[in-house]
Protein backbone atom coordinates (compact mmCIF):
# COMPACT_ATOMS: atom_id res chain seq x y z
CA UNK A 1 0.00 0.00 0.00
CA UNK A 2 1.44 3.36 -1.05
CA UNK A 3 2.00 6.17 1.45
CA UNK A 4 -0.75 8.82 1.71
CA UNK A 5 -0.45 12.13 -0.10
CA UNK A 6 0.47 15.12 2.05
CA UNK A 7 -0.60 18.63 1.06
CA UNK A 8 1.98 21.28 0.21
CA UNK A 9 1.63 25.04 -0.05
CA UNK A 10 1.22 24.70 -3.83
CA UNK A 11 -2.29 23.61 -4.94
CA UNK A 12 -2.27 20.41 -6.95
CA UNK A 13 1.13 19.29 -5.63
CA UNK A 14 1.40 16.74 -2.85
CA UNK A 15 4.23 14.99 -1.07
CA UNK A 16 4.51 11.23 -0.81
CA UNK A 17 7.57 9.96 1.02
CA UNK A 18 10.65 11.53 -0.54
CA UNK A 19 8.94 12.54 -3.81
CA UNK A 20 6.30 15.01 -4.97
CA UNK A 21 3.11 14.19 -6.86
CA UNK A 22 1.37 16.50 -9.32
CA UNK A 23 -2.39 15.88 -9.56
CA UNK A 24 -4.05 17.28 -12.71
CA UNK A 25 -6.85 16.56 -15.19
CA UNK A 26 -6.32 15.53 -18.82
CA UNK A 27 -8.36 16.98 -21.73
CA UNK A 28 -11.13 14.42 -21.07
CA UNK A 29 -11.42 15.52 -17.44
CA UNK A 30 -9.87 12.39 -15.98
CA UNK A 31 -7.67 12.85 -12.96
CA UNK A 32 -4.02 11.97 -13.56
CA UNK A 33 -0.89 11.92 -11.42
CA UNK A 34 2.78 12.50 -12.22
CA UNK A 35 5.72 12.44 -9.84
CA UNK A 36 8.87 14.55 -9.51
CA UNK A 37 11.98 14.36 -7.36
CA UNK A 38 11.84 17.91 -5.93
CA UNK A 39 9.23 20.58 -5.27
CA UNK A 40 10.78 22.84 -7.90
CA UNK A 41 10.58 20.07 -10.50
CA UNK A 42 6.98 19.39 -9.51
CA UNK A 43 6.06 23.04 -10.04
CA UNK A 44 7.71 23.04 -13.47
CA UNK A 45 5.93 19.80 -14.33
CA UNK A 46 2.58 21.18 -13.28
CA UNK A 47 3.07 24.28 -15.44
CA UNK A 48 4.14 22.19 -18.45
CA UNK A 49 1.19 19.82 -18.12
CA UNK A 50 -1.28 22.70 -17.85
CA UNK A 51 0.22 24.35 -20.95
CA UNK A 52 0.05 21.06 -22.90
CA UNK A 53 -3.62 20.61 -22.06
CA UNK A 54 -4.45 24.20 -23.09
CA UNK A 55 -2.52 23.92 -26.40
CA UNK A 56 -3.99 20.50 -27.20
CA UNK A 57 -0.51 18.92 -27.11
CA UNK A 58 -1.07 16.74 -24.08
CA UNK A 59 -0.02 13.09 -24.40
CA UNK A 60 -0.53 10.61 -21.56
CA UNK A 61 2.56 8.82 -20.32
CA UNK A 62 2.95 5.40 -21.91
CA UNK A 63 3.17 2.61 -19.37
CA UNK A 64 5.57 0.63 -21.58
CA UNK A 65 8.74 -0.35 -19.74
CA UNK A 66 12.22 -0.45 -21.17
CA UNK A 67 12.35 -4.23 -20.76
CA UNK A 68 9.05 -4.71 -22.62
CA UNK A 69 9.95 -2.37 -25.46
CA UNK A 70 13.55 -3.52 -26.14
CA UNK A 71 12.78 -6.96 -27.72
CA UNK A 72 10.22 -5.54 -30.15
CA UNK A 73 12.56 -2.67 -30.99
CA UNK A 74 15.35 -5.10 -31.91
CA UNK A 75 13.00 -7.12 -34.15
CA UNK A 76 11.90 -4.07 -36.14
CA UNK A 77 14.88 -1.69 -36.01
CA UNK A 78 16.04 -0.66 -39.49
CA UNK A 79 18.68 1.91 -38.60
CA UNK A 80 18.49 5.68 -38.41
CA UNK A 81 19.83 6.55 -41.86
CA UNK A 82 18.84 5.77 -45.44
CA UNK A 83 21.71 3.28 -45.61
CA UNK A 84 19.97 0.98 -43.14
CA UNK A 85 21.91 -1.13 -40.67
CA UNK A 86 24.02 -4.28 -40.96
CA UNK A 87 22.63 -7.50 -39.45
CA UNK A 88 25.79 -7.90 -37.39
CA UNK A 89 25.28 -4.43 -35.90
CA UNK A 90 21.73 -5.41 -34.92
CA UNK A 91 23.18 -8.55 -33.31
CA UNK A 92 25.65 -6.39 -31.36
CA UNK A 93 22.82 -4.12 -30.20
CA UNK A 94 20.75 -7.12 -29.09
CA UNK A 95 23.67 -8.53 -27.14
CA UNK A 96 24.41 -5.23 -25.38
CA UNK A 97 20.75 -4.67 -24.50
CA UNK A 98 20.25 -8.18 -23.13
CA UNK A 99 23.51 -8.25 -21.21
CA UNK A 100 23.59 -4.71 -19.81
CA UNK A 101 20.75 -2.32 -20.61
CA UNK A 102 17.68 -4.45 -19.85
CA UNK A 103 19.01 -5.60 -16.43
CA UNK A 104 19.94 -1.98 -15.61
CA UNK A 105 16.76 -0.19 -16.73
CA UNK A 106 14.58 -3.22 -16.00
CA UNK A 107 10.97 -2.34 -15.27
CA UNK A 108 11.52 1.41 -15.55
CA UNK A 109 8.94 3.06 -17.80
CA UNK A 110 10.34 4.59 -20.95
CA UNK A 111 8.57 7.83 -20.07
CA UNK A 112 10.39 7.96 -16.73
CA UNK A 113 13.85 7.72 -18.29
CA UNK A 114 15.80 10.94 -17.78
CA UNK A 115 19.20 12.19 -18.98
CA UNK A 116 20.68 11.49 -15.57
CA UNK A 117 19.44 7.89 -15.85
CA UNK A 118 21.30 7.43 -19.12
CA UNK A 119 24.39 9.00 -17.55
CA UNK A 120 24.11 6.59 -14.64
CA UNK A 121 24.00 3.72 -17.13
CA UNK A 122 27.16 5.01 -18.82
CA UNK A 123 28.89 5.22 -15.43
CA UNK A 124 27.74 1.66 -14.69
CA UNK A 125 29.38 0.42 -17.89
CA UNK A 126 32.55 2.49 -17.40
CA UNK A 127 32.95 1.09 -13.86
CA UNK A 128 34.24 -2.15 -15.42
CA UNK A 129 37.36 -0.28 -16.48
CA UNK A 130 36.35 -0.19 -20.14
CA UNK A 131 37.84 2.23 -22.65
CA UNK A 132 35.81 5.37 -23.47
CA UNK A 133 35.10 4.13 -26.99
CA UNK A 134 33.75 0.83 -25.62
CA UNK A 135 31.41 2.78 -23.32
CA UNK A 136 30.25 4.83 -26.30
CA UNK A 137 29.47 1.68 -28.27
CA UNK A 138 27.52 0.23 -25.34
CA UNK A 139 25.43 3.42 -25.20
CA UNK A 140 24.62 3.36 -28.92
CA UNK A 141 21.69 0.89 -28.79
CA UNK A 142 20.15 2.66 -25.79
CA UNK A 143 20.34 6.01 -27.57
CA UNK A 144 18.86 4.56 -30.76
CA UNK A 145 16.07 2.80 -28.84
CA UNK A 146 15.07 5.99 -27.02
CA UNK A 147 15.15 7.96 -30.28
CA UNK A 148 12.74 5.47 -31.85
CA UNK A 149 10.48 5.57 -28.79
CA UNK A 150 10.35 9.36 -29.12
CA UNK A 151 9.44 9.12 -32.81
CA UNK A 152 6.66 6.66 -31.96
CA UNK A 153 5.21 8.99 -29.33
CA UNK A 154 5.99 6.74 -26.37
CA UNK A 155 8.07 9.45 -24.73
CA UNK A 156 7.68 13.21 -24.99
CA UNK A 157 11.40 13.88 -25.49
CA UNK A 158 14.51 11.80 -26.03
CA UNK A 159 16.56 11.85 -22.79
CA UNK A 160 19.66 10.75 -24.70
CA UNK A 161 19.49 13.46 -27.37
CA UNK A 162 22.62 15.60 -27.28
CA UNK A 163 23.82 13.82 -24.17
CA UNK A 164 27.53 14.19 -23.51
CA UNK A 165 29.23 11.62 -21.36
CA UNK A 166 32.37 12.99 -19.71
CA UNK A 167 35.25 10.54 -19.67
CA UNK A 168 38.00 10.59 -17.09
CA UNK A 169 41.48 11.03 -18.52
CA UNK A 170 43.79 8.17 -17.62
CA UNK A 171 47.43 8.93 -16.91
CA UNK A 172 48.70 5.47 -16.10
CA UNK A 173 51.49 3.89 -18.12
CA UNK A 174 49.19 1.40 -19.87
CA UNK A 175 46.93 4.17 -21.15
CA UNK A 176 49.90 6.01 -22.63
CA UNK A 177 51.46 2.88 -24.12
CA UNK A 178 52.09 3.21 -27.85
CA UNK A 179 49.79 1.10 -29.97
CA UNK A 180 52.45 0.24 -32.53
CA UNK A 181 55.39 -2.13 -32.20
CA UNK A 182 58.87 -1.00 -33.06
CA UNK A 183 60.79 -3.04 -35.62
CA UNK A 184 62.80 -4.68 -32.81
CA UNK A 185 59.64 -5.52 -30.84
CA UNK A 186 58.00 -7.05 -33.90
CA UNK A 187 61.06 -9.23 -34.56
CA UNK A 188 61.06 -10.40 -30.94
CA UNK A 189 57.37 -11.23 -31.13
CA UNK A 190 57.80 -13.25 -34.34
CA UNK A 191 60.74 -15.11 -32.81
CA UNK A 192 58.62 -16.17 -29.83
CA UNK A 193 55.79 -17.59 -31.95
CA UNK A 194 55.61 -21.31 -32.75
CA UNK A 195 56.65 -21.87 -36.41
CA UNK A 196 53.12 -22.77 -37.64
CA UNK A 197 51.84 -19.36 -36.48
CA UNK A 198 54.78 -17.16 -37.39
CA UNK A 199 53.72 -16.60 -41.01
CA UNK A 200 50.13 -15.82 -39.94
CA UNK A 201 51.23 -13.01 -37.62
CA UNK A 202 53.87 -11.76 -40.08
CA UNK A 203 51.21 -11.66 -42.81
CA UNK A 204 48.92 -9.43 -40.66
CA UNK A 205 51.85 -7.13 -39.82
CA UNK A 206 52.75 -6.86 -43.54
CA UNK A 207 49.21 -6.23 -44.79
CA UNK A 208 47.66 -4.39 -41.82
CA UNK A 209 44.47 -6.43 -42.22
CA UNK A 210 41.84 -6.49 -39.52
CA UNK A 211 41.83 -9.89 -37.83
CA UNK A 212 38.26 -10.41 -39.10
CA UNK A 213 39.52 -9.85 -42.66
CA UNK A 214 42.56 -12.10 -42.25
CA UNK A 215 40.62 -15.15 -41.02
CA UNK A 216 38.10 -14.73 -43.87
CA UNK A 217 40.74 -15.00 -46.61
CA UNK A 218 40.67 -17.91 -49.02
CA UNK A 219 43.38 -19.00 -51.43
CA UNK A 220 41.28 -17.54 -54.23
CA UNK A 221 41.85 -14.09 -52.67
CA UNK A 222 45.64 -14.36 -53.12
CA UNK A 223 47.01 -13.36 -56.53
CA UNK A 224 50.54 -14.77 -56.34
CA UNK A 225 51.27 -13.80 -59.94
CA UNK A 226 50.74 -10.10 -59.23
CA UNK A 227 51.67 -10.24 -55.51
CA UNK A 228 48.32 -8.97 -54.30
CA UNK A 229 45.82 -9.91 -51.61
CA UNK A 230 42.20 -9.08 -52.40
CA UNK A 231 40.09 -8.08 -49.40
CA UNK A 232 36.46 -8.79 -50.20
CA UNK A 233 34.92 -10.07 -46.97
CA UNK A 234 35.37 -10.49 -43.23
CA UNK A 235 34.32 -13.09 -40.71
CA UNK A 236 32.01 -11.69 -38.06
CA UNK A 237 30.35 -13.71 -35.28
CA UNK A 238 31.21 -16.89 -37.15
CA UNK A 239 29.65 -15.78 -40.45
CA UNK A 240 31.03 -14.21 -43.62
CA UNK A 241 30.04 -10.57 -44.12
CA UNK A 242 31.01 -7.71 -46.46
CA UNK A 243 33.92 -5.47 -45.41
CA UNK A 244 33.32 -3.07 -42.55
CA UNK A 245 32.66 -0.25 -45.04
CA UNK A 246 32.88 0.35 -48.78
CA UNK A 247 36.46 1.49 -48.24
CA UNK A 248 37.34 -1.94 -46.86
CA UNK A 249 37.11 -3.55 -50.31
CA UNK A 250 40.68 -3.18 -51.55
CA UNK A 251 43.76 -4.87 -53.05
CA UNK A 252 46.95 -4.80 -50.98
CA UNK A 253 50.43 -5.41 -52.44
CA UNK A 254 52.58 -8.22 -51.06
CA UNK A 255 56.35 -8.15 -50.74
CA UNK A 256 58.46 -10.55 -52.77
CA UNK A 257 59.40 -12.39 -49.58
CA UNK A 258 55.79 -12.76 -48.41
CA UNK A 259 54.75 -13.93 -51.89
CA UNK A 260 57.43 -16.66 -51.81
CA UNK A 261 56.36 -17.76 -48.34
CA UNK A 262 52.72 -18.03 -49.42
CA UNK A 263 53.75 -19.89 -52.56
CA UNK A 264 55.56 -22.48 -50.43
CA UNK A 265 52.58 -22.71 -48.08
CA UNK A 266 50.25 -23.30 -51.02
CA UNK A 267 52.41 -26.14 -52.34
CA UNK A 268 52.47 -27.80 -48.93
CA UNK A 269 48.71 -27.39 -48.35
CA UNK A 270 47.62 -28.75 -51.74
CA UNK A 271 44.09 -27.37 -51.36
CA UNK A 272 41.62 -25.59 -53.65
CA UNK A 273 40.92 -21.91 -54.07
CA UNK A 274 37.95 -22.01 -51.66
CA UNK A 275 40.05 -23.33 -48.76
CA UNK A 276 40.97 -20.91 -45.94
CA UNK A 277 44.35 -19.25 -46.33
CA UNK A 278 45.16 -19.87 -42.67
CA UNK A 279 42.98 -22.76 -41.45
CA UNK A 280 42.70 -24.45 -38.08
CA UNK A 281 44.06 -27.95 -37.54
CA UNK A 282 40.74 -29.33 -38.78
CA UNK A 283 40.80 -27.19 -41.94
CA UNK A 284 38.07 -24.85 -40.69
CA UNK A 285 38.43 -21.05 -40.47
CA UNK A 286 40.42 -19.83 -37.48
CA UNK A 287 38.78 -18.67 -34.26
CA UNK A 288 40.63 -15.39 -33.50
CA UNK A 289 39.88 -15.45 -29.76
CA UNK A 290 41.27 -18.97 -29.46
CA UNK A 291 44.45 -18.12 -31.38
CA UNK A 292 44.89 -14.94 -29.35
CA UNK A 293 44.60 -16.58 -25.92
CA UNK A 294 46.51 -19.77 -26.70
CA UNK A 295 49.20 -18.55 -29.11
CA UNK A 296 49.53 -14.78 -29.53
CA UNK A 297 49.24 -13.54 -25.94
CA UNK A 298 51.79 -15.96 -24.45
CA UNK A 299 54.27 -15.07 -27.20
CA UNK A 300 53.67 -11.35 -26.60
CA UNK A 301 54.45 -11.78 -22.90
CA UNK A 302 57.66 -13.67 -23.65
CA UNK A 303 58.65 -10.95 -26.14
CA UNK A 304 58.22 -8.22 -23.53
CA UNK A 305 55.15 -6.65 -25.19
CA UNK A 306 52.26 -8.03 -23.10
CA UNK A 307 50.02 -5.13 -24.17
CA UNK A 308 50.13 -6.12 -27.84
CA UNK A 309 47.16 -7.66 -29.64
CA UNK A 310 46.16 -8.47 -33.19
CA UNK A 311 45.02 -4.87 -33.73
CA UNK A 312 48.47 -3.70 -32.63
CA UNK A 313 49.80 -5.28 -35.83
CA UNK A 314 47.47 -3.05 -37.85
CA UNK A 315 48.77 0.04 -36.05
CA UNK A 316 52.32 -1.22 -36.60
CA UNK A 317 51.77 -1.63 -40.34
CA UNK A 318 50.40 1.90 -40.67
CA UNK A 319 53.26 3.40 -38.70
CA UNK A 320 55.95 1.52 -40.65
CA UNK A 321 54.43 2.56 -43.97
CA UNK A 322 54.39 6.19 -42.93
CA UNK A 323 57.99 6.02 -41.71
CA UNK A 324 59.04 4.64 -45.08
CA UNK A 325 57.63 7.62 -46.93
CA UNK A 326 54.08 6.54 -47.81
CA UNK A 327 51.73 9.51 -47.69
CA UNK A 328 48.52 9.72 -45.68
CA UNK A 329 46.27 8.88 -48.62
CA UNK A 330 48.28 5.78 -49.50
CA UNK A 331 48.18 4.48 -45.91
CA UNK A 332 44.44 5.22 -45.71
CA UNK A 333 43.72 3.15 -48.84
CA UNK A 334 46.05 0.39 -47.63
CA UNK A 335 44.14 0.05 -44.34
CA UNK A 336 40.68 0.57 -45.85
CA UNK A 337 39.76 3.68 -43.86
CA UNK A 338 37.30 6.40 -44.83
CA UNK A 339 39.69 9.35 -44.59
CA UNK A 340 43.43 10.09 -44.40
CA UNK A 341 42.85 12.32 -41.35
CA UNK A 342 41.39 9.42 -39.37
CA UNK A 343 44.31 7.17 -40.34
CA UNK A 344 46.90 9.74 -39.26
CA UNK A 345 45.16 10.59 -36.01
CA UNK A 346 44.44 7.02 -34.93
CA UNK A 347 46.87 4.60 -36.52
CA UNK A 348 50.20 6.38 -37.07
CA UNK A 349 52.42 6.42 -33.98
CA UNK A 350 55.69 8.30 -34.37
CA UNK A 351 58.48 7.92 -31.82
CA UNK A 352 60.83 10.74 -30.72
CA UNK A 353 63.56 9.40 -33.03
CA UNK A 354 61.20 9.73 -36.00
CA UNK A 355 61.37 13.54 -35.82
CA UNK A 356 63.96 14.89 -38.29
CA UNK A 357 66.84 17.16 -37.28
CA UNK A 358 65.81 20.76 -38.10
CA UNK A 359 69.24 21.81 -39.41
CA UNK A 360 67.65 24.21 -41.89
CA UNK A 361 66.62 26.49 -39.01
CA UNK A 362 70.27 27.48 -38.48
CA UNK A 363 70.42 28.74 -42.06
CA UNK A 364 67.25 30.76 -41.56
CA UNK A 365 68.50 32.59 -38.47
CA UNK A 366 72.30 32.79 -38.95
CA UNK A 367 73.50 36.07 -40.53
CA UNK A 368 74.97 35.71 -44.00
CA UNK A 369 78.02 37.69 -45.27
CA UNK A 370 75.71 39.77 -47.46
CA UNK A 371 73.55 40.65 -44.46
CA UNK A 372 76.63 41.87 -42.55
CA UNK A 373 77.77 44.10 -45.42
CA UNK A 374 74.35 45.70 -45.68
CA UNK A 375 74.23 46.33 -41.96
CA UNK A 376 77.67 48.05 -42.04
CA UNK A 377 76.62 50.28 -44.94
CA UNK A 378 73.49 51.35 -43.08
CA UNK A 379 75.52 52.25 -40.00
CA UNK A 380 77.95 54.34 -42.09
CA UNK A 381 75.02 56.29 -43.54
CA UNK A 382 73.78 57.06 -40.04
CA UNK A 383 77.13 58.44 -38.89
CA UNK A 384 77.51 62.29 -38.98
CA UNK A 385 79.73 63.70 -41.75
CA UNK A 386 83.37 64.38 -40.74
Amino acid sequence: MSAPLEKTKTPGIFRRGGRYVVVYRDPQGRQRKRSAATLAQARDLKAALRADVVRGEYRPLARTTFGDYAPSWIRTYQGRTSRGIRPETVADHARDLERDAIPFFGGMRLAETEPRTVKAYAAHIAARGLAPNTVRLALAPVQALLATAHEEGLIRSNPAAGLRIAQRIQHDADAEQAKALTAAELRRLLAELPPPWRLFVEFIAHTGLRISEAVALRWGDIDLGHSRVQVRRRRYLGNLAPPKSRFGRRDIPLTAGMTRSLWELRKQAGVGLEAPLFPSKTGAPLDPSNVFSRVFKPAARRAGVPWAGFHTLRHTCATMLFRQGYNAKQVQVWLGHHSPAFTLATYVHLLPDDLPQPRFLDHLTAPSPTDSAVDEAVERCKAPPP
